[in-house]
C-alpha cells in the first residue's frame, strides 16, 4: 500500500507518481467514457489469435517489456504441433469427400489416373479422391435411335424410308472406350445398312410385301457392320416404320398399291370359299359312295337270294317243266303289273287289246269327290242383331255347288 499510495491510479502501468494525466479535473468523467468505449467495442482480432497460438503451445518469453511499450509480448508458433493436426483434418476431409452412390440401373467405370481401373456395382462406394474417377453408365434403359432419308433402290427409283432401333447397353466400359462416341457410331451403322438393304430390293417389293424382309435385313447386316467395333452394346429390336414415294408419283404407286390389296382381298375370299365348299364336297361324295356300296351290297344279296330260290326250284322245274314256266311266267306279270295303273283287255277276236288308262280315270274320281266334300261342308252366317238370335237360335246351313 505504501508503494501504491505515492503513484498516481490513473497514470500508466511503470509511470512514476510525478506523471499525471494533463487534465487532472475531469479523471473521473474520462474514466468512465473510455470505460464506455470498451464495452461498445468489438473484441480484438489479435489478441484472440495470440490466446490461440498460447493454447498450441506456443510459451511466453518474460522480463522483455522494455517499460514504454502498451504492446503485448511475442509468441512464437509451434510448427511442429501445428502440422500433424493440419494434415490429420485434411485427411479426413479427403476421406469423407471419396464417398459416392451408384444407382441400381447404373454400373459405375472407375478411372485411376486416367486408365480404365474396374467396374464398380451399384450401392455406396469410395474411392481415392484426384485419384480415380468415376463414370456412371446406365446399363437398363431401352434407348431408342432414329434414322430416315432418301434412298436409291436396285431399279433406281427413289424412296423415302423411316426406321428406328432400340438397343441397349451392354458392356459399360467397351461402351465408353471402344469408340470415341458408341450412340452416333450406331446411328452411322444404321444408316449404311439400311442404305445397303434397300439398294438390294425393288421399290415395289418395298412398298408392299418387303417390309418384314427389309426389317429383318437391316437388323443383321447392322449387327454384321457394329460387330467388328465391338462397341458394347445390344440392339434389341429394328423397327420399320415407313416407306413412300416421292410426291411426283406418289399416286401411281397407291394405285399399284390398291390393286396389290385387293388381289390379296380376292385370294383370302376364294380360300375362305374354298374352306367352306371343301368339307361339303367331301361329305357329298362319301355320301354318294357309301350309298353305292349299299346298293352294290343290295344287288349282290340279292342275287344271292333268286340264285338260291332258283336252286330250290330246279327239282321242281326237272318234274313238271311246262307247269313251273308257266307258274313263273304269272308271277313275273303279277310283279310288272302291279307297278303300272294301266290295264289291258283282250278284244272279242282276241287280236286286238284295249289299255284302260286307269290313272286318269281315278285322278278325276278322287278330284270329283274331293270337290264334293268341300261343297257338302256347312256355312255358318252371323246373326244381323240380338234380337233376331233370341227369335232363331238355329242356323240353317247354305249348301253351295254342286256335284260336277
Amino acid at each position: 500500500m505504501s508503494q501504491n499510495s505515492g503513484q498516481d491510479p490513473w497514470s500508466k502501468p511503470g509511470q512514476s507518481n510525478e506523471q499525471k494525466p494533463e487534465n487532472s479535473s475531469n479523471n473521473g468523467w474520462n474514466l468512465n467514457q473510455n470505460r464506455g468505449k470498451q464495452d461498445q467495442s468489438p473484441p480484438d482480432i489479435e489478441e484472440i489469435f495470440n490466446n490461440l497460438l498460447k493454447k498450441l503451445g506456443g510459451g511466453k518469453k518474460g522480463g522483455q517489456n522494455n517499460g514504454s511499450s502498451n504492446n503485448p509480448p511475442s509468441i512464437p508458433f509451434n510448427w511442429s504441433k501445428a502440422l500433424p493436426i493440419a494434415v490429420a483434418l485434411g485427411a479426413i476431409v479427403w476421406g469423407a469427400s471419396g464417398f459416392y452412390t451408384i444407382k441400381e440401373a447404373e454400373r459405375g467405370v472407375v478411372l485411376r489416373f486416367g486408365e480404365l481401373h474396374s467396374i464398380v456395382q451399384p450401392g455406396l462406394n469410395w474411392k481415392p479422391t484426384f485419384v480415380d474417377k468415376v463414370l456412371p453408365v446406365n446399363v437398363e434403359q431401352v434407348k431408342e435411335l432414329k434414322t430416315q432419308g432418301a434412298m436409291l433402290t436396285q431399279d433406281e427409283n427413289m424412296v423415302k424410308v423411316e426406321m428406328t432401333v432400340q438397343y441397349r447397353v451392354q458392356d459399360p466400359a467397351k461402351y465408353r472406350f471402344s469408340v470415341t462416341n458408341a450412340d452416333d457410331s450406331l446411328n452411322q451403322a444404321t444408316d449404311s445398312a439400311l442404305r445397303y438393304v434397300i439398294g438390294h430390293m425393288t421399290m415395289n417389293d418395298i412398298l408392299t410385301t418387303g417390309r418384314a424382309v427389309v426389317r429383318e435385313n437391316t437388323w443383321k447386316t447392322l449387327n454384321e457392320i457394329i460387330k467388328p467395333y465391338d462397341m458394347g452394346l445390344d440392339v434389341i429390336d429394328v423397327n420399320f416404320q415407313s416407306a413412300r414415294p416421292p410426291e411426283e408419283v406418289k399416286d401411281a404407286f397407291d394405285d399399284a398399291i390398291k390393286a396389290q390389296e385387293d388381289e390379296q382381298r380376292f385370294i383370302r375370299e376364294a380360300e375362305a370359299y374354298a374352306r367352306e365348299r371343301e368339307p361339303i364336297a367331301r361329305g357329298d361324295a362319301q355320301r354318294i359312295l357309301e350309298e353305292a356300296t349299299a346298293y352294290k351290297d343290295r344287288i349282290v344279296l340279292d342275287a344271292k337270294g333268286e340264285v338260291e330260290r332258283l336252286q330250290r326250284l330246279l327239282p321242281e322245274f326237272k318234274a313238271a317243266p311246262d307247269l313251273l314256266r308257266e307258274r313263273l311266267y304269272i308271277q313275273t306279270m303279277e310283279k310288272v303289273m302291279a307297278n303300272t295303273p294301266k290295264i289291258m283287255l283282250d278284244g272279242n277276236n282276241g287280236n286286238n287289246l284295249t289299255v284302260l288308262p286307269l290313272e286318269q280315270i281315278m285322278g278325276k274320281r278322287t278330284e270329283s269327290k274331293v270337290q264334293s266334300a268341300v261343297d257338302s261342308m256347312p256355312v255358318l252366317t252371323q246373326p244381323e242383331n240380338q234380337s233376331n238370335n233370341s227369335k232363331n237360335n238355329t242356323v240353317e246351313p247354305i249348301r253351295q255347288g254342286r256335284f260336277n
